[in-house]
């Protein structure tokens, strides 16, 4: 390489699914030349199912428009915007300005990193929950940020510890990453959890980034931040189509914000792209407009896949919530039958042991919890984004292992 790398990039690294994704293509390979079956990834959410039909067809007669391929407006088409307000307002009782108040993103995974750039100075810092999503701490690394964690525990529901939170040292804060229902854990919100976050956003002048893309999966009653008294005062939401929509390699997600949070915003996505594609914008309104016949299916599904999961887990001694909420599965291995007393010396978290165990011996693929943070080290996670016949192979396989 004929330059060195920015010194940001030396606080990162390729992220763990790209890396073990690698990892199981080359086993594949292997396999294949064994005659043995593929590897069976239960690790990514990513969702298997179809879309709406409405969303494919107003896609394809969009992309059949010669005017449609072009680009398009930074701030999203009115139409959008529109029907992310009426979702809002239909779904979580919150009625935003769609002008103003709300910036369609490239996914939401893009707005974690346009919101670190947009707020955070270099030394800033930044509350990142323990276990979480990995890209809230990667993305305030890849700004500079000081990166403070805050513990959650299954003691206390994988909900923040507000007493424990009061003790720490906020100065310096400026950000406060949320996400419930939770990943990887499968906790749920409430509202008296989101009054005590909007509260302690507004004492302590931190903005509360509620991340809030698996709200309708395994839950009865979506949920928003923006809803509760005071929150535009100090908070954001993002939310997506990935999950509830079955969309996730279309990349439309969103941001929810008082206005001149969402024009700071803008001023930075606008020096990274050139609108969305106007046809997905199109297909976007429709999947919007989906009514409860279309999550009533969705989590029929996921409630299947949800008990077959489980039985994974009993087979294999991993302790977990049966009515945990979004699209994993989050187990404790304390009592694992793959734990052995040999392996803990290994430097290993009990995760990864059991993670490593099951991928190397019999070719499923279950998440390590440690890749979240320390006080996942001794869980293990399953995507629901599997097909009930596959997650039936998993445990066929698993049992065979066991035996």
């Amino acid at each position: 390489m004929i330059i060195q790398p920015a010194r940001r990039t030396e606080s990162v690294q390729e992220y763990y699914f790209s890396r073990k994704l690698k990892e199981i293509a080359a086993m594949n390979a292997s396999r294949e030349a064994s005659g043995a079956e593929p590897v069976i990834n239960l690790g990514i959410g990513s969702p298997d199912g179809m879309p709406p039909m409405e969303a494919i067809d107003a896609l394809c007669e969009s992309a059949r428009q010669s005017g449609n391929h072009a680009y398009q407006s930074y701030v999203g088409l009115p139409a959008l915007r529109n029907a992310f307000s009426r979702w809002y307002e239909r779904w979580y009782g919150v009625n935003l300005n769609p002008d103003t108040q709300i910036q369609p993103l490239v996914g939401s995974k893009e707005g974690i990193l346009l919101i670190s750039l947009a707020f955070l100075n270099k030394g800033d810092k930044v509350l990142v929950p323990d276990p979480g999503y990995p890209t809230y701490s990667s993305a305030s690394r890849l700004v500079e940020a000081e990166i403070v964690t805050y513990d959650l525990s299954e003691d206390n529901g994988w909900q923040p510890d507000f007493d424990a939170l009061e003790k720490m040292d906020l100065a310096g804060v400026k950000i406060m990453w949320t996400n419930y229902p939770n990943m990887p854990t499968g906790a749920s919100a409430s509202e008296e959890l989101y009054d005590r976050l909007v509260d302690f956003g507004r004492r302590h002048s931190i903005m509360i980034c509620n991340d809030n893309p698996y709200s309708f999966i395994l839950n009865d009653k979506p949920l928003s931040i923006l809803a509760r008294e005071g929150a535009m005062d100090c908070c954001l939401e993002l939310n997506s189509l990935s999950k509830a929509h079955n969309m996730a390699g279309w990349r439309i997600g969103m941001v929810a914000a008082e206005a001149e949070v969402i024009s700071q915003i803008l001023k930075v996505k606008s020096q990274m792209d050139s609108g969305m594609f106007k046809p997905l914008q199109m297909a976007a309104v429709q999947a919007l407009a989906q009514g409860p016949e279309w999550f009533g299916a969705l989590n029929d599904e996921y409630r299947q896949r949800r008990k077959l999961a489980g039985e994974i887990f009993d087979l294999i001694g991993a302790e977990y919530d049966h009515s945990s909420s979004g699209m994993f599965l989050w187990g404790k291995i304390a009592s694992c039958r793959l734990l052995k007393q040999e392996q803990k010396d290994t430097g290993k978290t009990g995760g990864e042991i059991v993670s490593d165990a099951i991928l190397q011996g019999c070719g499923v693929f279950i998440t390590p919890g440690f890749i979240f943070g320390k006080n996942g080290d001794n869980y293990i996670r399953i995507s629901l984004c599997a097909k009930p016949q596959v997650l039936r192979q998993a445990y066929d396989r698993i049992n065979k292992l066991l035996k």
